[in-house]
């Protein structure tokens, strides 16, 4: 008997060591995570104001809302334009952004400019919520756009 018992408390320990062996050489395997980091397009400004105007977290790129004035067609562009450029700043594109917040104060306005919008993001649409606002940050605002891209590459 005592002959089996041996051969189950073997097993065991074979099959323990065999758990930890695998947890220890996955944690080995996995690639070391980035620290969060804040991108600044305007430092003074934005440290002024008190935030960021693009936080990445791994793979995730938050990008805070870029604000435009005048007429609402020369906001929509003098704002994708910005947002272009702090997503190639970071390596990616419009095809990777994931989720769009628009904050207008004449949501029509927005919506009879949304072929501006298109140009930049062609055929590859993000989830997107648009929203009527009474104010943005300065009175001269019309519209700001906040974006969230991943790499899923």
């Amino acid at each position: 008997m005592r002959k089996f018992a041996n051969r189950g408390t073997t097993m065991r320990r074979v099959l323990v060591m065999t758990v930890i062996a695998r947890w220890m050489l996955a944690g080995c395997a996995s690639e070391p995570s980035r620290p969060p980091r804040c991108f600044h397009a305007n430092e003074s400004v934005e440290n002024d104001i008190g935030f960021c105007q693009a936080f990445r977290d791994g793979d995730t790129l938050r990008i805070s809302g870029t604000a435009g004035q005048g007429d609402m067609a020369e906001a929509v562009r003098s704002v994708y334009q910005p947002l272009e450029k702090t997503l190639k700043a970071n390596g990616l594109s419009f095809a990777d952004v994931v989720k769009e917040n628009v904050y207008a104060t004449d949501l029509d306005a927005f919506i009879r400019h949304k072929d501006i919008r298109k140009e930049f993001y062609g055929r590859s649409f993000p989830a997107a919520t648009w929203v009527e606002v009474r104010r943005l940050y300065l009175p001269s605002f019309v519209v700001e756009i906040e974006l969230t891209a991943k790499n899923l590459k």
